[in-house]
Formats: structure tokens, sequence, C-alpha cells
């Protein structure tokens, strides 16, 4: 199902969002789901819960910007390590319609997170995955594309 994407000025998009116990994973299935195709719809390489109006610490990952080519779900993202040189690019996001803007993000990170069986992951992102991870983790602290310099 195709979900509403919450915009600017929404109230929960400056949020920081709450962790999901693995006991809950199971429930939220058909959201994660939800969120992938809402995702794909829009054109977009990543969606976090928050902008599908539920503050939860939930994102998911395209399949054009992960290595394996897969659509990725992370629950509770950390970034544990990150570079030193940053890259700025270009960026757009589905919940700041009609801005693309400049940002300076990590080269590469080490995420520690949760996938969509429950199960504690750790890898490396280098370039597009880790400039997409950053941007959703971002959402989840309650922080937009506009508030970067």
């Amino acid at each position: 199902m195709i979900l509403k994407i919450v915009t600017i000025p929404s109230s929960n998009l400056r949020e920081k969002s709450k962790e999901i116990e693995k006991k809950e994973i199971s429930k939220i299935k058909s959201l994660f789901l939800d969120m992938i195709e809402t995702m794909n719809v829009s054109d977009g390489v990543g969606l976090a819960a928050p902008q599908i109006g539920q503050n939860i610490r939930l994102a998911t990952i395209s399949k054009f910007s992960t290595p394996d080519k897969k659509d990725w779900i992370l629950i509770n993202p950390e970034i544990k390590k990150h570079s030193w040189r940053r890259v700025k690019q270009e960026e757009g996001c589905l919940s700041v319609p009609g801005v693309s803007k400049e940002v300076s993000r990590y080269q590469s990170i080490e995420v520690r997170a949760l996938n969509q069986y429950g199960e504690e992951i750790r890898f490396k992102a280098e370039d597009l995955f880790a400039r997409v991870i950053q941007h959703e983790v971002d959402h989840l602290n309650g922080i937009l594309i506009i508030d970067k310099k």
C-alpha cells in the first residue's frame, strides 16, 4: 500500500524517533513493506518512518543505492564510526519537495542496526550508500537537509 509522505512543516519531522524493541518487529512487517513500495513509487533512494508519520527508528534504503542491489530495511540504525573525509553533493528530500541542497556527508561509515528479522547487522557503507543512510538517520533524529550547512 502506498503511504502518504509527510512534508514540512509537519512537527513530527522534527522529533527524535523511538527505538523499536525486537519483539515489535514482526508486528511492523507490513509497515516496512509499504515503506519500500512508497519509496520506489516516489523515486526515493531512502525513506525513514517519520516521513510517513511514524516516529520510530525504521528506515528503508533503495536497491538503487545498495551494493547488493536489494532493498534494505534498517531498524534502530546507528553510525558507529565514520571517515574523516567528507564529500559535498546535491541532495533532495521527499519531505522537503522542490528543494535541492548541497550537503556535506562522511564518505564512509560503519553501521550497526537490526534487519527485518531482528538480527543484528554490522556493515561498512561508502559513497551513495553511506550518504543515503546518513540522510535517513538524520530523519530519525529530527534533522532535515534544510538544517544542514
